[in-house]
């Protein structure tokens, strides 16, 4: 209503309409964002242990490689973390989903205690593709997880024999050995001029200019530092060195059963406990060559025995 001067006057009746719409609207706005970002929180909860139980057929006994793909509707960024507490170590993942063209942050991370992905620190797309091989030092430790997106497309270029037939039987496609276009992320072996340059013989992998090591001819540990960053894989790899300290101590007790029950071979309770000390002193990759020797020193002895400790 207006005065007689002009001047719009309004009732304290709708005047306290108006403040309260928009209250009411305010709320609603604010209670939706909150829904919204708390229902895609537990989306991304959830996937996260969706994929940690897809990845649970590729913890095989067996000796080959074993391969799987994992398809997820919206984009994803699957952040992959490694944290060296407790007695192994755990394993976390925390996914970023795109919702409305825009990047969804969660603070929710899944954790696993017996899982070791090798990848980049980030891997975005919605498919993305997994292998795994059996890490032995010298018995089974784990087996290693390596994941890359459909994005990623890898060309190997000079690999050994050995390792071209394990990836063409895995016929995983974003793994080539042949008809590269060269807009691949080049693997090459012994070769300098690459993204990625492994040393098969001396066992290490360069790229991004830095350096992880492997025993030489060791794929399981070759494979995690052509896919994962060094952070990643020094991080993972004192993980496993972990679970070799804790399962060499399980095998010592067992010799000791092994002994009283008639098992009068040469013992391998010292050779196991050094091994259990290297393990947990162990500091990066650079030491992996001479706790290798002694691995393999007990393994070869392990294998002549009459009573295998495994």
């Amino acid at each position: 209503m207006q005065n007689k001067g002009g001047a719009l006057e309004i009732s304290f009746g709708w005047l306290f309409a108006i403040i309260a719409g928009i209250v009411i609207i305010f709320l609603a706005i604010y209670l939706s964002t909150r829904l919204i970002g708390t229902e895609q929180e537990t989306k991304s909860a959830e996937t996260g242990k969706e994929i940690g139980i897809l990845l649970n057929p590729l913890e095989t006994s067996f000796e080959s490689a074993q391969t799987t793909s994992i398809t997820i509707p919206v984009d994803t960024r699957i952040n992959n973390g490694c944290e060296l507490i407790g007695t192994f170590g755990r394993q976390t993942i925390q996914l970023d989903q795109k919702s409305f063209n825009e990047w969804t942050r969660t603070d929710i991370n899944v954790f696993f205690n017996n899982k070791y992905i090798f990848s980049g620190e980030r891997a975005e797309g919605k498919r993305f593709y997994i292998f795994s091989k059996p890490f032995k030092f010298p018995f089974k430790v784990a087996d290693l997880i390596y994941m890359t997106t459909a994005n990623e497309q890898y060309c190997f270029i000079g690999a050994p024999f050995s390792i071209e037939e394990e990836l063409s039987n895995l016929n995983q496609a974003n793994l080539l050995t042949e008809n590269c276009t060269g807009s691949e992320i080049e693997v090459c072996f012994n070769n300098e001029d690459c993204d990625v340059n492994v040393d098969y013989n001396f066992g290490s992998v360069e790229k991004n200019g830095e350096v992880m090591y492997f025993d030489e001819g060791d794929d399981a540990l070759m494979y995690a530092g052509i896919f994962s960053s060094k952070e990643i894989y020094e991080c993972q790899l004192k993980r496993l060195m972990m679970r070799v300290k804790t399962i060499s101590i399980l095998y010592a007790n067992k010799e000791i059963i092994s002994e009283k029950e008639g098992c009068t071979e040469e013992s391998l309770i010292g050779e196991l406990g050094a091994l259990s000390n290297l393990a947990e002193s162990f500091g990066n990759s650079g030491e992996i060559g001479g706790i290798k020797s002694l691995a393999e020193s007990i393994d070869s002895k392990n294998s002549g025995r009459r009573c295998p400790l495994w």
